[in-house]
């Protein structure tokens, strides 16, 4: 029996994430299940915060030292890409030493990176004191990616996530999945993923926390037909489109529950009937159904 919602249903059999469907563990993986594109971390700053900059020390930055500019480049982290705020972070990686030089404001801030370094007591972040002008851990892609919140709230229906250009930085506190198409966006913002992520993922207090090695890597993913995929690329535009009707709202204000637009939504549903159809789910299939079929579907390619 299982007890839900305040009911007792009558399960042949109870999974460990308490859901009627097969008994089946979801252990940590570093490549994906299927052949997707990979999700990666952000970068790691570990600079003691001197690598970073607000609008307004960016503005003064380069009023004093214009030729920082070509060194200062939009940031994100969850908090900055859901919420669209303005941060800013020093991207040092070909500034030789003569720029630095020449650049006294930039060198305070590479020295201060040195000193809290080498305070560490791990011996990992002592080392990354010879190169300051540097974030500790880089794999910032060379080609637009697909940002993905680690932490999300659980308010939401989907998590946001969106595209972003090389030339924007991300931290740690976000993942990416580098050049990846319109089909692998429509995916895993759709409900069936959504539902997967429900179940499987770890939580900081009560919010999602999406973790490639368990949510992403996990994940069965559909074998469409050709028009199948097209529709999905199609449905994934959409979300796009029906996003940019509203350029001054935030991502958290596109998806609280209730001031997310009737277009939005309207995009969302297209492309979750997409994504259900490319699976062979029925539309009236309850999440819970969806997450029993994705099991068993993951027990079939784990063979």
């Amino acid at each position: 029996m299982l007890y839900d919602n305040g009911a007792l249903e009558e399960t042949v059999q109870i999974s460990p994430y308490l859901i009627d469907a097969p008994i089946t563990f979801i252990n940590s993986r570093t490549n994906p299940l299927c052949n997707v594109p990979k999700i990666t971390n952000g970068n790691k700053p570990v600079d003691g915060g001197y690598l970073f900059l607000s609008p307004d020390e960016k503005d003064e930055l380069i009023q004093n030292e214009p030729e920082s500019k070509k060194f200062v480049r939009r940031v994100y982290g969850a908090e900055e890409f859901i919420n669209s705020k303005e941060r800013y972070c020093l991207w040092l990686r070909d500034i030789s030493p003569k720029e630095l030089n020449k650049l006294p404001m930039i060198k305070k801030r590479v020295q201060q990176v040195r000193e809290f370094r080498l305070k560490s007591t791990k011996a990992v972040t002592v080392k990354s004191a010879d190169s300051p002008t540097l974030f500790q851990q880089i794999r910032q892609p060379d080609e637009p990616y697909i940002i993905v919140p680690r932490v999300s709230s659980e308010n939401r229906r989907y998590i946001p996530m969106g595209y972003e250009s090389p030339e924007t930085i991300i931290t740690d506190s976000v993942q990416c999945i580098p050049n990846a198409d319109l089909y692998t966006f429509g995916i895993i913002t759709s409900n069936v993923h959504m539902a997967w992520t429900r179940v499987v993922c770890g939580r900081l207090k009560s919010d999602y926390r999406y973790s490639a090695k368990i949510v992403y890597n996990n994940f069965p993913w559909p074998e469409p037909t050709e028009q199948q995929k097209q529709k999905i690329e199609e449905t994934a535009h959409g979300i796009l489109d029906a996003r940019a009707l509203f350029p001054d709202s935030s991502l958290a204000d596109l998806y609280d529950p209730l001031t997310m637009p009737v277009e939005l939504r309207k995009a969302h549903i297209a492309n979750d009937k997409a994504v259900m159809a490319a699976y062979g789910f029925g539309i009236k299939m309850t999440e819970e159904e969806c997450v029993a079929e994705l099991m068993k579907l993951y027990q079939k390619m784990q063979g």
